[in-house]
C-alpha cells in the first residue's frame, strides 16, 4: 500500500469527517434567507472551490448586496457549531492515522474549508497533532480542481508529490492531487456517489472509508 509513500495528504470534508451534508443544508438556509432557492447544479458548479471562490461565485450568481468578507463570515458562524461539535470522522480515520505516525509517514491536510473550522473539527476528535501541515485553498492561487493546495501542502511537507498519496471524496479533489503528481485514493461519500464514474477515471483505488480498505462499494 505504502510503497515509495513518504507523505499522505487528505482532504477533509466527505473524506477525513463525513460533514458535506451540512453544506447542502446551509446552501439552502443562505439562499432562502436571500430570496433564492437552491439549484440542482449548485454543489458540482462549487466543488473544490476555495471559500473565497465560492462566496465570488454566489454573490454573482444570485447578485447578493453583501461584501466577499460578510458572505464568507456569515457562512462560517452558520457552520461553527457543527464542526465544534456535531461532525463526526469517517469510520476507521483516527486508526489510519495512527498507523500512518507508526509508519512514520508525514500527515498532511489540503482542504477548501475554512482553517479555523478545519482545527474545530481537528480538535474536536483530538487528531490535530497528527498532522504535519494544514493548509486551505485560500492560501493559493487557484482552489481545486487546480492542484495548488496539495503543491503546497507538498512543499510544506519536504516531499516530492510523486512520494504523496492523496485521499479525496469529490471529482475536483481528486483532478487536483493528480495533476499534482500524486497516487490519489477516491473515498465514497454519499453526496459525491452521483460523479463515482468520474472520480474512478482519475483515482487508483475507491474505498468505502478507512476500515474497509479493500472492499470497494
Amino acid at each position: 500500500m505504502f510503497n515509495n509513500i513518504k507523505a499522505v495528504i487528505f482532504d477533509l470534508d466527505g473524506t477525513l469527517v463525513d460533514s458535506m451534508w451540512i453544506w447542502e443544508s446551509i446552501d439552502i438556509e443562505y439562499l432562502k434567507k436571500h430570496d433564492h432557492e437552491l439549484p440542482d447544479h449548485l454543489q458540482k458548479d462549487i466543488e473544490g472551490m476555495s471559500f473565497s471562490e465560492t462566496a465570488h461565485y454566489f454573490k454573482e450568481s444570485f447578485n447578493l448586496q453583501d461584501s466577499i468578507e460578510d458572505i464568507k463570515a456569515e457562512w462560517y458562524h452558520m457552520a461553527k457549531d457543527y464542526y465544534a461539535h456535531k461532525i463526526p470522522l469517517k469510520n476507521g480515520a483516527l486508526d489510519f492515522l495512527k498507523e500512518l505516525k507508526e509508519k512514520n509517514i508525514k500527515i498532511g491536510l489540503a482542504t477548501s474549508n475554512f482553517k479555523d473550522l478545519a482545527m474545530l473539527s481537528l480538535d474536536k476528535h483530538q487528531v490535530t497533532s497528527y498532522f504535519d501541515t494544514i493548509r486551505t485553498s485560500c492560501e493559493v492561487a487557484k482552489g481545486k480542481p487546480y492542484p495548488d493546495v496539495y503543491l503546497k501542502a507538498a512543499e510544506d511537507l519536504g516531499v516530492d508529490p510523486v512520494h504523496c498519496m492523496a485521499f479525496e471524496d469529490t471529482h475536483a479533489g481528486a483532478l487536483a492531487a493528480k495533476r499534482a503528481g500524486m497516487r490519489v485514493i477516491g473515498i465514497q461519500d454519499d453526496l459525491s456517489l452521483e460523479y463515482k464514474s468520474d472520480i474512478l477515471e482519475v483515482t487508483e483505488d475507491y474505498i468505502l472509508d478507512f476500515a474497509n480498505w479493500n472492499r470497494n462499494p
